[in-house]
């Protein structure tokens, strides 16, 4: 059978649907699975095994479409389930469409009146109801995520005082209320004793920068310096992950790394905190239970109440007792 997978966007949502592209491959006899995304997202999708084609959003809408009528798809598999995947299944006629439930109205009610109506499910999971009526089911292996051999970080590319082993701290977010302020990230840092790597965009390099000038020794900052393979790369090689909501916690959790994950505006009841599948893998969430959150599904420019108190309060003395205890049991 011939799928076509239809994820656009972003990097953490992606990674995401990486177990429903594996459970497809190893479990529908002769699969043969197209992604559908756009060309930033590619590299995500090009080392994986199980994808056979990548055909890119927005280079040409007619020329796009054409190669997808042309491909004779046996299922359309919808992940972003929006306005655009509706008229690409709308022109497809006759190929059956699996769309995963969204939940928008749930969650616009959490943010709107902060009554939680959610399913108390994973993400990952109604990804693969969309795939229960051939046969798939969840194989427990928890997100896939696959560095190509040229894009993996030499150790001398790192410091030699990070080459035993380090912490990787992902100060970077798509939504700064998503975002630690870097104080606190100063603060952490001084409070730590282990080696730091810093992970982040070209965005992100001028916190980096402040936060790295309290330990240069300590305290590394790759902000910028790497691509986004190279920088999964140096996730998986991390002894600990600390990290926001963003794309880098689920590339961490792809890699079975301990995580501790810094809850601002969002909240993980959305259901899309780090997934490990069946794995025991040590775990903690810093969050701060209050009336505004959560204020956005996604994210805001600035915090709406003007306290961002979400951030501001978190926990500090606690988020450093949970890094000694993963850093001397892992």
């Amino acid at each position: 059978m011939k799928f076509l997978v239809i994820r656009f966007s972003s990097i953490g949502d992606i990674v995401l649907t990486t177990p429903v592209i594996r459970c497809l491959h190893q479990q529908v006899p002769g699969a043969e699975i197209h992604v559908l995304t756009k060309q930033q997202f590619r590299g995500i999708f090009e080392a994986n095994p199980y994808v056979h084609r990548i055909i890119e959003l927005g280079y040409s809408k007619e020329l796009m479409m054409h190669q997808l009528e042309t491909e004779g798809y046996d299922a359309i598999i919808d992940l972003h389930h929006n306005l655009r995947t509706w008229q690409i299944k709308r022109a497809l006629k006759g190929v059956p469409a699996f769309s995963f439930p969204k939940l928008n109205w749930q969650k616009w009610f959490f943010t709107a009146v902060k009554i939680n109506r959610l399913p108390a499910v994973h993400i990952v999971d109604r990804y693969l109801q969309t795939v229960r009526s051939f046969g798939v089911v969840n194989d427990g292996k928890g997100l896939d995520y696959f560095i190509p051999d040229n894009e993996q970080v030499r150790s001398d590319e790192i410091p030699f005082s990070h080459q035993m082993g380090y912490i990787g701290m992902v100060i970077g977010a798509a939504h700064a209320t998503k975002q630690w302020p870097v104080k606190h990230w100063i603060e952490l840092c001084s409070r730590i004793s282990f080696p730091i790597i810093l992970l982040g965009g070209k965005e992100d390099q001028l916190n980096g920068a402040a936060i790295a000038a309290i330990d240069p020794i300590k305290i590394y900052n790759a902000c910028g310096k790497f691509s986004l393979a190279e920088s999964a790369d140096l996730v998986k090689k991390a002894r600990l992950v600390i990290t926001h909501d963003t794309g880098l916690m689920h590339i961490a959790a792809a890699f079975h790394k301990p995580i501790i994950s810094i809850w601002g505006n969002t909240v993980p009841a959305f259901g899309m905190t780090p997934y490990y599948g069946t794995q025991p893998v040590p775990e903690r969430r810093a969050e701060v239970e209050l009336s505004c959150r959560p204020c956005s599904k996604i994210g805001h420019d600035r915090c709406p109440r003007g306290h961002f108190n979400c951030m501001e309060k978190q926990n500090l003395p606690q988020i450093q007792q949970w890094v000694q205890e993963l850093m001397v049991t892992k």
